[in-house]
């Protein structure tokens, strides 16, 4: 059975929040991404894991516009958005990392108007990867498609920053394991969506772009035990895991490498 959500209020606040460590190459593309944004009720809070570089310098820029700027020592990225998550004051939260912009100034106008229709537990979207250099060179095409659970057994994930998920949810289900140092998103997609059956809205654009060489997908060794952590994250959850699924999950991103997306693909 599904869980049934209170509506969302008129004018919801959407919390965003950005998880950042030595990030002080990318970080300003981020916070300016997340400010230009033209819906106006949103709480920005980054969690900094007490960067070495300047990281902190480049934040302390923009404290007069940011909610909530926490710096300390944490458990990794996962411990980082847990902790933004619990000092949140939003109905929705969406999560974009250090290296990651919005596409467009209308995005989160964009989810809010989607999930006030729906009233759904959870929305995701489409992504793009690009160059480290260059925000407008694709280099990978996530097209999500819609959920479905037969797609989830045969490796479909959607892409995490492009996730929004109404609080209430973490409340009620609980935060990101950071035990799993590199699947923790997606144990949690299979907490919620798959062991707990939650609702979920697609939204068919691209809101993210993502710059190469994320925590999971910066080398071979990374992706390999990103894949053994896969199997775990099923096993905590079901009590089965599908057959191959260390394998197949792999096979499953091949076509990102092949097709490139149309300027109707993006949310402009």
């Amino acid at each position: 059975m599904n869980y049934i959500l209170d509506k969302l209020s008129s004018n919801p606040r959407v919390t965003i929040i950005t998880v950042c460590f030595n990030s002080e190459k990318t970080i300003k593309d981020t916070i300016e991404s997340v400010l230009s944004q033209d819906y106006k009720n949103i709480e920005y809070i980054i969690v900094d894991a007490d960067s070495s570089d300047e990281t902190k310098n480049i934040i302390q820029q923009f404290e007069d516009k940011i909610s909530l700027f926490i710096c300390e020592k944490d458990n990794g990225i996962y411990d980082g958005m847990n902790k933004g998550i619990k000092n949140s004051t939003g109905e929705i939260i969406g999560i974009l990392n250090s290296d990651d912009i919005y596409s467009s100034d209308k995005v989160i106008s964009e989810v809010v108007s989607k999930l006030k229709i729906t009233n759904t537990s959870t929305l995701y979207a489409d992504l793009v990867f690009v160059k480290k250099d260059n925000l407008n060179k694709v280099m990978r095409y996530w097209k999500s498609g819609q959920f479905s659970i037969k797609k989830l057994k045969k490796g479909w994930m959607l892409p995490h920053p492009t996730l929004f998920v109404r609080k209430e949810v973490y409340e009620r289900f609980g935060l990101y394991n950071y035990e799993f140092k590199k699947s923790s998103d997606y144990e949690m997609v299979l907490r919620t969506l798959y062991k707990n059956n939650l609702t979920t809205t697609y939204l068919p654009k691209i809101i993210v772009k993502m710059r190469l060489g994320g925590v999971s997908n910066k080398n071979i060794i990374n992706r390999f035990l990103a894949n053994k952590e896969d199997l775990s994250a099923w096993k905590c959850n079901l009590p089965y895991s599908p057959f191959m699924i260390r394998f197949v999950k792999p096979f499953a991103k091949i076509f990102q490498f092949f097709s490139r997306p149309k300027q109707k693909d993006y949310l402009n």
